[in-house]
């Protein structure tokens, strides 16, 4: 068995044991906080590393929601990305149902509008004649008469015209051209070129005239009276062609002058007794005219051509030119001129165009 005391060697005597002397205990001092970055010396790198504290990502404030990020800019043709959104079925199917009903009213009143603009020409080929006449019984009932009708078109026609007649300055001219511009001019009668034979006979009968007479003047009256103005400007068709001529005449404005109208007449109609259907039928063609518009300076009734006398063709041995005006209002061969207050009647407005037909 052994023990934890040592045995004295012989002939010692043993020691006495000595009380033990109080060990006074030294607190050192704690080491100070190293600055950041540095560890304490006597520390591992491993426990120095894990005595530094690890960087934490700071967290967003409570009830502050990240900004969205930037959206990309889109190019021109592209389209933005598609956002998913969640919608109650209910409010489906109602906004379906709205919609359904509302796109059912506004094709109903469309077709019903479109049925009310048609011609009764055009009426007669569609329908049975009574389902026909009960439409139109419900257009009567609805106030949706005929003459509403002709009214609401005869008035989308003019549109154009009422701005036409708001821009018409007589001050302002139409481009003029050099001989050297000059096209080729089109005979662009409506119908069949007329005989040369009425030109021998032809005479222009004027009427409405302030002093009450009606006045018949012969071509060489109107050469001998009036000086002859020559001009070079473009003739517009309503078809889209074009084309520059070289006119010579008096000017309608001389004319006015020295057969004037009555003081309340704003419109001249000019005729040609010897126009001519496809056919070859007497298909007698007229225009009205705007008084301004007959005195502008490049109005004229034209007596040449290319230097020489107006052929058939182009309208022998008077017509019309006025290049602020569509071709259709440029009448050939005129055989009478009258003035009058109201606006006369006009082929081609007769026949669906417009009236006031200017550029």
């Amino acid at each position: 068995m052994e023990s934890d005391e040592t045995p004295c060697p012989p002939g010692e005597k043993p020691r006495e044991e000595s009380a033990p002397e109080p060990v006074q205990v030294v607190a050192e001092p704690e080491p100070s906080a190293a600055p950041v970055g540095e560890g304490d010396p006597r520390e591992s790198p491993e426990a120095a590393a894990e005595a530094a504290p690890a960087e934490t990502e700071a967290e967003p404030a409570e009830g502050k929601a990240e900004p969205p990020p930037p959206r990309p800019r889109l190019g021109l043709l592209e389209e933005p990305p598609e956002e998913p959104v969640e919608v109650p079925s209910r409010v489906l199917v109602r906004q379906s149902r709205r919609d359904f009903v509302l796109f059912g009213a506004g094709t109903l009143a469309a077709a019903a509008g479109l049925w009310w603009l048609l011609p009764d020409e055009t009426r007669s080929l569609h329908l049975t004649p009574r389902l026909r006449d009960w439409l139109d019984s419900l257009e009567a009932r609805a106030g949706a008469t005929r003459s509403r009708r002709d009214a609401f078109l005869g008035r989308v026609l003019t549109f154009d015209d009422d701005v036409a007649e708001a821009l018409y300055s007589p001050d302002r001219s139409v481009r003029s051209y050099r001989k050297s511009q000059v096209t080729e001019l089109r005979n662009n009668y409506n119908g069949q070129t007329p005989d040369s034979g009425y030109v021998r006979d032809w005479s222009l009968t004027v009427s409405g005239l302030a002093s009450g007479k009606v006045e018949r003047l012969g071509v060489a009256d109107l050469l001998a009276r009036f000086p002859r103005r020559e001009q070079v400007t473009r003739l517009c068709c309503v078809e889209g062609w074009s084309a520059i001529a070289w006119w010579g005449g008096l000017r309608f404005a001389d004319f006015l002058q020295a057969f004037p109208p009555p003081p309340e007449a704003r419109w001249a109609s000019l005729t040609s007794s010897v126009n001519l259907d496809n056919s070859g039928n007497s298909d007698p063609y007229y225009v009205s005219i705007d008084l301004p518009t007959a005195r502008h300076p490049q109005t004229l009734l034209a007596t040449h051509w290319s230097g020489a006398p107006l052929p058939v063709e182009h309208g022998a041995p008077l017509r019309l030119v006025a290049p602020m005006k569509l071709g259709l209002k440029n009448i050939k061969a005129i055989t009478a001129i009258a003035y009058s207050r109201e606006e006369s009647p006009d082929y081609w407005a007769e026949r669906g165009y417009s009236k006031y037909d200017g550029l």
